[in-house]
């Protein structure tokens, strides 16, 4: 297994038991007796965690409303394979042979679930602290600028990313009305992906309602079976 020692080096970590960070990194197609799905139901209630509490004393003043949009935007499929990435985790995954040929290494749901299953090793062995170093680390190194600007304009690009991995295409945005008076007038915008539409929002603006319907199909894509 000396093969998992870049990412161990990476990680400023070094699993004392092996098989723990075999099975993190082993997709149910692989055909083990042991798989990652435990222990990415267990790291993603760690990272939903320790992102809530990084944002709730970095940012004292923060209401709850956008202390919750932060999160969201980094606790997702697109945000965890961001992580993934700058791991290179793609390289490490043990998966079937037809999920390489379907580019399983690059799929975000594989690389989002082998993040999350890696976080969970971590905390079964060495505990919260270690995992929250690792993963803030990772946050600080991958978002240079945290915020509720930064991050909630990056629904939009969120959303591009996930359905071009996903889909192959990007979202279309569609003004489906605008009433009020013109010092008042709200927008009202749905959002389609292959003629499929995922999502109706309402803003002040098109680009606020833009951003809220991408918002609302990130909720729905990350909630259909993966």
């Amino acid at each position: 297994m000396d093969e998992l020692r870049p990412l161990e080096d990476q990680l400023g970590y070094r699993f004392k038991e092996r098989q723990r960070l075999v099975e993190a990194l082993t997709h149910k197609s692989y055909k083990k007796p042991y798989n990652n799905e435990r222990l990415e139901f267990l790291g993603d209630a760690v990272l939903d965690l320790i992102v809530g509490e990084y944002l709730y004393n970095r940012f004292p003043n923060a209401r709850e409303g956008e202390l919750s949009k932060m999160r969201a935007s980094l606790v997702n499929e697109a945000g965890f394979k961001r992580l993934a990435d700058a791991l290179h985790l793609g390289d490490y995954i043990y998966i079937s042979a037809a999920e390489e040929n379907n580019r399983g290494r690059q799929k975000p749901s594989l690389l989002s679930n082998a993040f999350e299953a890696l976080m969970g090793a971590i905390y079964l062995e060495a505990g919260l602290d270690e995992v929250r170093r690792i993963a803030i680390n990772l946050i600080e190194a991958c978002y240079p600028k945290i915020d509720l600007g930064s991050l909630f304009k990056d629904y939009k690009t969120t959303l591009q990313e996930l359905t071009q991995a996903k889909f192959g295409v990007i979202p279309d945005y569609v003004l489906k009305d605008s009433f009020g008076p013109d010092h008042n007038k709200e927008f009202e915008v749905q959002v389609y992906v292959n003629d499929r539409l995922l999502a109706t929002a309402k803003g002040k603006s098109k680009k606020s309602a833009q951003q809220e319907a991408a918002r609302a199909a990130l909720k729905l894509l990350k909630g259909e079976p993966k």
